[in-house]
């Protein structure tokens, strides 16, 4: 991953990942997502990625318009 890319989620839930990737990429915000899951064992996260361009507007939409925990 590139150094200007910051992690503004992580959870276990490959789903719930996807669902934050797919919201801030409706806002026009790219977003990669990076498995960290260990395969054998699966214990680990997913991870999303932005640039550090987007992050406070990343945050703001993931504390504000995702109810997740």
């Amino acid at each position: 991953m590139e150094k200007d890319w910051k992690i503004v989620y992580e959870n276990p839930n490959e789903v719930r990942v996807e669902i934050v990737k797919a919201v801030l990429e409706e806002s026009e915000i790219p977003a990669v997502i990076v498995n960290q899951k260990d395969t054998m064992y699966q214990f680990g996260n997913y991870k999303v990625y932005v640039n550090q361009a987007h992050i406070n507007e990343a945050t703001k939409i993931i504390r504000h318009d995702l109810e997740f925990e």
